[in-house]
C-alpha cells in the first residue's frame, strides 16, 4: 500500500513545478512578445514596463518589478494565505530569474507584425495566469489584489484588473507622449494595449472561471476552540455555530460551519 504522506508530497512537488512553469511561460510572453510590441501591462508591472520603455533599459523593469511584487507577496502572506503567498513568490521569482537569462530572439518584425506579437503575448500571459491561479497561486501584481477582494468581499476579480489596467495605461500613455511628443504613437499604443488586455482576459476566463469557496462543517462540544482556530488562521473569515444532537449518542453538540478557499 502506497503511503499517503508520500502521495501528498508528490502532489505538492508537482504543483510547485506547475507554478514554476507558469512563471517561465509568463517570462517567455514578456520577453518575446510583450516587450517587443511595447504594449502596456496592467498594474505595477505596467508602470515598470512604461518606465523601462521610456529610459530604454530592461534592468529598470526587473528592479521595479521585483520591488513591487515583493511588497505584494508580503501583503498576500498577511492578508490572504501562506500557501497563496509562497506559490505566488515562486512564480514571480521564476520570472525574475529567467527573464534576463532567456536568449535573444526576434519572433516577428515590430513594425509589420505588431498585432501578431500582441495576440500571442496576450494568449501566453493569460495561460500563465490561469495555470498559476488553478494551482492556488498567481503571477503577482493585480492578481493578488483581485484574489484578496474576491475572497474578502466576493467581488469579481475582473473589476480589480480593470482598475489597475486603467491606472497603468494612463501612466504608460503619458510616458509614450513625453518620449515622442506626437499623439499618433500614443493612439497606436492604446489600440494594441487594448487588444493585449482583452486577449489575455479572454484566455484567462476560458481556463480559469472564478475563485471557489469550500464549506467545512466541524462537529464539536467545544465550538469556541474551533472558532479561535478559524479566526487565528484566517482573520477575514466568519463562521456560524448551530446547536445539534448526536444521532447515535443523543448528546448535545455544536456544528461549526466555515467557508474557506480551496
Amino acid at each position: 500500500m502506497i503511503n499517503s504522506t508520500w502521495l501528498d508530497r508528490r502532489h505538492r512537488v508537482l504543483e510547485y513545478l506547475g507554478m514554476a512553469a507558469a512563471g517561465l511561460l509568463y517570462a517567455v510572453a514578456l520577453k518575446y512578445f510583450v516587450f517587443p510590441a511595447k504594449v502596456i501591462l496592467t498594474g505595477f508591472e505596467g508602470i515598470a514596463a512604461a518606465l523601462s520603455y521610456y529610459f530604454k533599459t530592461d534592468s529598470l523593469f526587473l528592479i521595479l518589478y521585483g520591488i513591487s511584487q515583493a511588497i505584494l507577496v508580503i501583503f498576500a502572506y498577511r492578508k490572504i494565505s501562506r500557501t497563496f503567498a509562497i506559490r505566488t513568490s515562486l512564480t514571480v521569482g521564476m520570472v525574475l530569474l529567467t527573464l534576463p537569462l532567456l536568449p535573444e530572439m526576434k519572433m516577428a518584425d515590430f513594425q509589420q507584425e505588431r498585432l501578431i506579437l500582441v495576440l500571442f503575448g496576450g494568449i501566453l500571459s493569460g495561460l500563465a495566469k490561469a495555470l498559476a491561479l488553478r494551482l492556488r497561486g498567481s503571477t503577482g501584481d493585480e492578481d493578488i489584489l483581485g484574489a484578496y477582494f474576491a475572497m474578502k468581499y466576493l467581488k469579481p476579480v475582473g473589476s480589480i484588473a480593470v482598475i489597475s489596467a486603467a491606472v497603468s495605461c494612463v501612466f504608460g500613455l503619458a510616458m509614450e507622449y513625453f518620449s515622442s511628443r506626437h499623439i499618433e504613437p500614443v493612439i497606436n499604443t492604446l489600440m494594441y494595449t487594448s487588444i493585449f488586455i482583452f486577449t489575455g482576459a479572454e484566455t484567462l476566463n476560458n481556463f480559469f472561471r472564478k475563485f471557489k469557496l469550500v464549506m467545512i462543517t466541524a462537529f464539536s462540544k467545544e465550538p469556541d476552540a474551533i472558532g479561535k482556530a478559524i479566526t487565528g488562521a484566517a482573520p477575514h473569515r466568519t463562521y456560524t455555530i448551530q446547536r445539534g444532537i448526536g444521532g447515535y449518542s443523543a448528546e448535545p453538540l455544536h456544528l461549526v460551519l466555515y467557508d474557506r478557499d480551496p
